[in-house]
């Protein structure tokens, strides 16, 4: 995983601490959550396009078939 997917798994991970921790009033959880889903979004998107590129990539020594 790149660096840039990393930094957003930490900040999907500290955000889902702060909701667990109960500490958040109802619109401040209302907020973290819509955070999360875009965090979840951008790096599912991510993994998606690391998954593209490795599949097209020809393993090594190996040639692409056309």
């Amino acid at each position: 995983m790149n660096d840039d997917l990393t930094k957003l798994v930490d900040e999907l991970e500290a955000a889902a601490s702060k909701l667990r921790s109960g500490e958040l009033g109802a619109e401040e959880a209302a907020s973290m959550v819509e955070r999360c889903a875009e965090l979840a979004g951008r790096i599912g998107a991510g993994l998606d396009a690391e998954s593209r590129a490795a599949s097209e990539a020809p393993a090594a020594g190996q040639e692409r078939l056309l």
